[in-house]
């Protein structure tokens, strides 16, 4: 009855590259902030605590017409079973008619959507010269999140890379970041030769395994988190002025990855209010008594359209609290889907 495309992980992967990705993901949040898309309550389950729980996402792109979600589940025994610990699922619908028009595999798609979120907070919220990038955390998101920075800042000269359990994952990190950054996003470009060239010069840059993270924060300009952490990692003495966070591990309630002092004296951004309250950075802070609602400046998107703005002076601290919203990835997705109905692409299914 409906012709629904499925694409798979590897589809997605040949066909997605990051530049269309940050654009897609910039015109969510300024759709968002004009009142022309809207995101769901959060559904959220744990069926054992701290062993297998799920999340649902969803959301209505009214300019796209389409509405959608994203489950995502995950099972910490899973690996011991030579299976993903997390597995994600897009539904996207037609919102004219209700009729499902794509089902994608949500792997690769998180990781493009929340690198490219990562970075437009670095982009409009950090300083323009900024020169040192700090990665906290080694996982699924890390190459994504320091690809997509790369792109979108024009002066970044040194990454450095930490990891709160295992110095050897960011030794490995590094070992071969230039070499994944090359064959995973840069190679994609090679049609555009002026992108290529310009991409590529702002990937030549310094890596470093960081051993002693209060050092490392005190010289960083931007930095970006993304670790499962339920307990502060930076903490707020160690922060120079001017520095820019992008935030994007906590996204269930009692996560934390920087100490909430910090934002008792930074302008502070979100990418929707009513989750990162309830299950973002933010939360801590809020719950503290560090901060109140109040004192978030705005969503990222009224910072893009010109209602507010963003960073004042080059002192300013600016936090981006990005717990991710499903608009993020029904963006994604429809690009892919228009990509591979183009390219005659995935698996058509008759439902």
């Amino acid at each position: 009855m409906f012709n629904v495309r499925v694409l798979n992980h590897e589809t997605i992967e040949s066909i997605l590259d990051m530049q269309q990705v940050i654009e897609g993901v910039e015109k969510v949040y300024t759709l968002k902030a004009e009142s022309r898309a809207e995101v769901f309550p959060m559904v959220f389950h744990e069926f054992e605590r701290g062993v297998a729980d799920m999340d649902i996402k969803s959301g209505h792109l009214k300019d796209a017409d389409i509405f959608g979600l994203k489950l995502v589940s995950w099972y910490g025994d899973n690996p011991k079973q030579q299976l993903p610990a997390l597995i994600g699922t897009t539904l996207v619908f037609d919102s004219a008619t209700g009729k499902p028009i794509g089902l994608l595999s949500a792997d690769y798609i998180t990781g493009m959507r929340t690198g490219a979120a990562a970075a437009i907070g670095a982009k409009v919220l950090a300083r323009k010269n900024s020169k040192t990038l700090l990665m906290v955390g080694t996982g699924h998101i890390s190459i994504f999140a320091i690809a997509a920075t790369l792109m979108t800042m024009d002066h970044i000269k040194t990454v450095k890379v930490y990891d709160p359990m295992d110095k050897m994952c960011a030794e490995r990190l590094v070992g071969h970041a230039k070499e994944k950054l090359e064959q995973a996003f840069l190679a994609k470009l090679e049609q555009n030769t002026s992108m290529y060239e310009s991409i590529k010069r702002k990937f030549d840059v310094s890596f470093e395994v960081v051993e002693d993270l209060e050092s490392a924060t005190g010289v960083s300009d931007i930095i970006l988190t993304a670790t499962p952490s339920r307990k502060p990692m930076i903490m707020a003495a160690w922060v120079k002025p001017g520095t820019h966070f992008s935030c994007i591990g906590s996204d269930m309630s009692g996560k934390q990855e920087i100490d909430e002092k910090i934002f008792g004296t930074a302008r502070i951004f979100v990418d929707d209010v009513e989750q990162a309250i309830h299950v973002g950075e933010t939360e801590m802070a809020i719950n503290t008594g560090t901060i109140t609602k109040a004192d978030i400046i705005a969503e990222i998107g009224c910072v893009m359209t010109g209602d507010v703005k963003g960073r004042q002076s080059d002192t300013d601290i600016t936090v981006f609290d990005t717990t991710g919203i499903a608009l993020q990835d029904l963006m994604t997705a429809k690009l892919a889907l228009d990509i591979a109905e183009e390219k005659n692409m995935g698996t058509i299914v008759d439902l």
